[in-house]
């Protein structure tokens, strides 16, 4: 085969003085021209946002929470408090009851494409079997393959726990196991109890979920007695720094409450700060946080 256009010109050579110009000042372009901005390298927060399904969750339930966690990332306000972050955030969910699972593995959420996106994989999410609330595991399952699947390194690391029961799997002295890892590995736990009015208005250590009613409280056991849905979420589930809690008025008030919990935990800020939203039964920070 014959040899290509320009083969065996020397550089230079059998240009045109307007050629070599051209082709000078091209050239110099090429250096000046920026490099494509890299990928951060870190965010400053990775949001886990862990939801109960449990027997109690019916189907209706389910998809309120699924809805409330997509609108939540598409709103303007969380866009607002995600596009003030450097890099944007991390998210990740987490649905669970006898065990847990990854249903959305982590994203980097930096503008409204990438939240819609990710609300659409949340819109996307099947609903899990189980019956059990089993909170502790849940704890257990992020602190060993959630967390350390991090891609990149964030600030900040909190979880985000909802649920209508008290975990009825394991002791509180192993859920205090599994939260205090968490804390000391520098997550903080925030709550967000679903505050059912005739099924879940007092609950016990020692409760139980009889499949089709709501909570039954058991004998007072050694552990004590009869409490709130509320008060057992900041005794035995908050922790880490700036940790705070904000109750959801049933189901209806899911997707209010979270919008609300997304902007203050993507912002830093603590309750009472951030945009105006009416607000919840009870929005307090962990006693001793």
């Amino acid at each position: 085969m014959g040899a290509g256009i320009g083969a065996g010109i020397p550089a230079g050579r059998g240009l045109t003085r307007g050629a070599r110009w051209f082709l000078g000042l091209s050239l110099g372009l090429a250096v000046l021209a920026p490099a494509p901005a890299p990928a951060a390298e870190s965010v400053a927060t990775a949001l886990v946002v862990s939801v109960d399904v449990s027997q109690s969750v019916d189907d209706d339930r389910f998809r309120l929470q699924m809805e409330g966690i997509a609108g939540a990332l598409e709103d303007p306000s969380v866009l607002a408090a995600i596009t003030g972050n450097a890099g944007g955030i991390l998210f990740a969910l987490v649905t669970w009851a006898d065990k847990a699972t990854l249903a959305v593995g982590w994203r980097r959420i930096a503008d409204r494409r990438d939240a819609a996106a990710a609300a659409a994989l949340v819109r996307a999410v099947p609903r899990q079997p189980g019956d059990f609330t089993c909170l502790g595991q849940m704890l257990r399952t992020v602190g060993a393959s959630v967390l350390p699947a991090l891609p990149v390194p964030a600030d900040r690391v909190v979880i985000d726990v909802s649920g209508d029961g008290i975990d009825n799997c394991t002791d509180v002295e192993a859920i205090h196991a599994e939260r205090d890892a968490l804390a000391r590995g520098g997550a903080t736990i925030n709550g967000l109890p679903i505050l059912v009015p005739g099924e879940n208005d007092v609950v016990g250590a020692g409760a139980f979920r009889s499949p089709g009613y709501g909570l039954r409280a058991l004998p007072i056991g050694p552990e004590g007695g009869e409490t709130t849905l509320d008060r057992w979420y900041r005794d035995h589930v908050l922790t880490g720094p700036g940790a705070f809690l904000l109750a959801a008025r049933g189901y209806g008030d899911f997707a209010r409450a979270l919008r609300q919990k997304f902007v203050l935990e993507i912002s830093a800020l603590e309750p009472g700060q951030g945009p105006a939203m009416a607000p919840g039964p009870l929005s307090v920070r962990a006693r001793g946080k």
